[in-house]
């Protein structure tokens, strides 16, 4: 595959991640109120609609001064992932390190526009349905806007005995939106992909020694 097909395969799966991951959310923020719950496939698949202020997963970062950092942060960090990205489809790098680094951008954008833009555009979905471009105008302003998440997957859950201290225990309990799984495994991927040419770095190291020894 040359640098032309390389280049263009990447667009294509940051837009369509981009475009999915967007559609998805503006479905969700156009009708259901936050807490909504409706179920895909029995009680363990199910939408949950929720909104979060700061990092994936539902997380939260340091309040409205924490907001505006963590929005700077990430567009930060998008265009230095633009650049190592661009860097390594002009030097022929590996292309499985540039596909990790795409979904990894993708991810990071698409939370990016919720943060930038969606308090502008969207009216609160508090007991209510949110309208789009609402004649009062948006919930917050630019770069304090929330991110829609609604991916609910609680696989099973069970009540820890007393003699361990009981309460309940429920497995994956993050709820997440596309963006959010795209930069996991991106990430889980990138790391899998080191490990990988790391094993494969020291045996070349290897056997080059070994080749230089014996001759």
């Amino acid at each position: 595959m040359n640098t032309k097909q390389r280049t263009w395969l990447c667009i294509a799966i940051f837009t369509a991640i981009i475009i999915i991951d967007q559609l998805v959310k503006i479905l969700v923020k156009t009708h259901m109120y936050i807490g909504q719950d409706i179920p895909l496939i029995g009680s363990w698949c199910r939408l949950h609609f929720i909104e979060n202020e700061g990092f994936a997963f539902g997380t939260s970062f340091g309040g409205v001064t924490g907001k505006y950092l963590l929005t700077l942060f990430r567009i930060a960090a998008s265009v230095a992932i633009v650049w190592i990205i661009v860097r390594h489809l002009r030097h022929h790098g590996r292309f499985s390190l540039i596909l990790c680094l795409t979904l990894i951008l993708a991810g990071a954008l698409g939370n990016i526009i919720d943060s930038c833009f969606y308090g502008l555009i969207f009216s609160e979905s508090y007991y209510q349905i949110a309208t789009l471009f609402p004649a009062s105008g948006g919930y917050a302003p630019f770069l304090q806007g929330k991110v829609v998440d609604m991916f609910y997957f609680p696989l099973f859950s069970f009540q820890w005995p007393q003699w361990l201290g009981g309460g309940h225990f429920e497995f994956f309990s993050a709820i997440f939106n596309i963006a959010d799984a795209a930069i996991t495994i991106g990430v889980i991927w990138l790391l899998i992909d080191q490990i990988l040419l790391g094993a494969d770095k020291k045996n070349h190291v290897g056997e080059k020694k070994k080749f230089e020894k014996n001759n």
